[in-house]
């Protein structure tokens, strides 16, 4: 806060300004940037692996296995997004703290499902209620990461799926005949050749994910969409030092502006893997860059 927003009535403008930016609530709205930042770091990993188990799962030969993959995929693929994520945060959240309700309060009597309401013991409660607020946002996040691999886990199964079976069938057989095992097959001849063909589709849910970001507000996590929201809404001077009218637009164009900043370069970056990738391999963008080399 600068030193001179100490009246800002008598602000110029530009002052005026300076001094709103900086408030308190406004580090709320840079502070959750990096809650969208850590929300993509750490669901992406996350997510590809639930894709990885899944698509792995849909080619076994096991049919068990099998079914347990595709039906993940085909399930989850075919619930709206927000359907999934309001149901499955909710439906977790109860399962937790039934769990809790039963280990750590044996002997209470009253029924859990109490109409609409859903009660449990207060030591059963996640986060409980004593908890420092941390606590709280950190449990809502997690929950969000979650269902957000989850989610996204089963539509990059579908990719890495099509991509284990993009691989030509002759490279498998032949290095079965020269005695590897099924294991030595797939982590050493599938795997390294199946990202090439997987990278395009990755890459576009890379995007749906930056893009389904804002369903953090959803979920109850206060994340840019939220605080531009709560912070562009008209304030009178009533509640406020710094009153205004109703500055949503201007706070959702800033958000526009963002996450086309943050795809374009998201494009560039997938663009150069992509081309690192494909280089000297026998797929059409292998043979684009030995073509604009020769």
């Amino acid at each position: 806060m600068f030193s001179f927003c100490t009246d800002p009535s008598t602000l110029p403008d530009w002052q005026w300004m300076a001094c709103y930016l900086t408030t308190g609530k406004h580090m709320s709205i840079y502070w959750s940037v990096l809650t969208v930042l850590s929300l993509l770091a750490i669901t992406a990993p996350i997510a590809l692996l639930f894709g990885f188990g899944g698509a792995s799962a849909a080619r076994a030969q096991v049919a068990p296995l099998r079914w347990l993959g595709k039906s993940y995929i085909s399930i989850v693929r075919g619930v709206p997004d927000i359907a999934f994520f309001l149901f499955f945060v909710i439906a977790l959240d109860q399962g937790i703290e039934y769990l809790r309700h039963k280990a750590l309060c044996p002997d209470a009597t009253a029924p859990i499902r109490q109409g609409s309401d859903f009660v449990v013991c207060q030591a059963a409660k996640m986060p409980l209620g004593s908890a420092p607020q941390w606590v709280h946002e950190t449990y809502g996040f997690s929950l969000a990461v979650l269902t957000f691999a989850i989610v996204f886990g089963a539509f990059a199964a579908n990719v890495l799926f099509g991509a284990m079976q993009a691989v030509p069938r002759a490279q498998l057989e032949t290095a079965e005949s020269y005695g590897m095992t099924q294991r030595q097959t797939f982590w050493r001849i599938l795997v390294p050749q199946m990202w090439v063909f997987a990278l395009p589709g990755l890459s576009n849910l890379w995007m749906i994910l930056i893009k389904a970001t804002p369903l953090l507000f959803l979920l109850g996590v206060e994340d840019i969409v939220y605080w531009a929201r709560e912070l562009g809404g008209t304030k009178t001077p009533r509640f406020t030092d710094y009153p205004h009218g109703d500055w949503r637009m201007w706070y959702f164009l800033a958000l526009l502006v963002f996450y086309l900043l943050f795809t374009r370069v998201s494009e560039v970056v997938l663009a150069r893997i992509m081309a690192r990738l494909t280089r000297g391999q026998a797929t059409a963008a292998g043979e684009a860059q030995r073509k604009a080399t020769s």
